[in-house]
């Protein structure tokens, strides 16, 4: 698989931004996927927001093996970094957040309630990559569809303020990536759960590639949920049988590569094959 490079004008603006709308903000709030939390960590926001005390949430936990994500979250904690399990459509874990900040920031709230303020006004900036949810998180936190949504990264565009019930004040950003992907297996989860652009990918090759990873660690959930009875050893038979299933064929019995790639694709997204986390910590 080709090196993946993806990095539009929009996305270094983005990172500019980062950097001198720190100064505005008491805290970080970064959202990663919780199917691939190590892949979804964009490692320029590290260099950028230093020592700014951070949250990072696992979203789309509805999504992933719930114990891998417990695991997950164990070795964040134990690296000192605090990090919440999320489902930012429903909105589990979202109330942990503001206890969260309040921990972090103990001494300084203590100070302030003892010069009589009593509603503590925070700000945050929410950061991470396209597609992870942030702006149904946002949305969620303001109760009302501020922010656009989609399901196709770089939906958000400027920069905006939004109030919450939690007296919170969120800056949203744009989703952003960074230039160079220096191994396969991040730019193929990244791929796999939409972060980057389907346009720019070999949907077949991708969805060859997820029925590998899939068929090696989640061989059941395959098996139930296109009914094949076994898996075959080359996953290119494994992905045959799952189109003769599905019904993904062209004229003489060939097999419709491209429509069985979308399935696989789409179905993966949206969770039918189960629950899957595609990285251990």
């Amino acid at each position: 698989m080709p090196r993946i490079n993806w990095f539009p004008g929009h996305m270094k603006k983005t990172q500019r931004e980062i950097k001198e709308n720190l100064k505005v903000v008491d805290a970080v709030i970064e959202i990663r996927d919780a199917r691939i939390p190590n892949s979804s960590a964009n490692p320029d926001i590290d260099k950028i927001c230093g020592k700014k005390p951070r949250i990072i949430l696992l979203n789309k936990s509805d999504l992933s093996e719930a114990k891998v994500t417990k695991m997950w979250i164990n070795k964040l904690s134990s690296e000192n970094i605090k990090a919440i399990e999320v489902n930012c459509l429903t909105g589990k874990g979202l109330n942990q957040i503001r206890p969260t900040l309040d921990l972090i920031f103990k001494e300084k709230h203590d100070r302030l309630k003892e010069k009589g303020l009593v509603k503590i006004q925070m700000r945050v900036m929410v950061v991470g990559i396209p597609n992870v949810g942030k702006s149904t998180f946002i949305n969620k936190m303001a109760k009302n569809n501020i922010a656009k949504t989609g399901d196709r990264p770089g939906v958000t565009k400027n920069k905006q303020w939004i109030k919450t019930k939690m007296d919170i004040e969120m800056l949203d950003t744009p989703g952003v990536l960074w230039p160079k992907f220096e191994d396969e297996e991040t730019a193929l989860n990244l791929a796999f759960t939409g972060a980057i652009k389907d346009e720019i990918m070999d949907r077949e090759n991708l969805a060859y590639n997820l029925v590998k990873r899939l068929q090696e660690h989640y061989p059941e959930n395959l098996k139930e949920r296109y009914k094949i009875e076994e898996i075959n050893e080359d996953p290119l038979e494994t992905l045959n049988n799952i189109a003769r299933k599905r019904g993904c064929l062209i004229k003489g019995g060939e097999i419709d590569y491209d429509r069985i790639s979308t399935v696989i694709l789409d179905e993966f997204r949206a969770g039918k094959i189960g629950n899957i986390s595609l990285e251990r910590p």
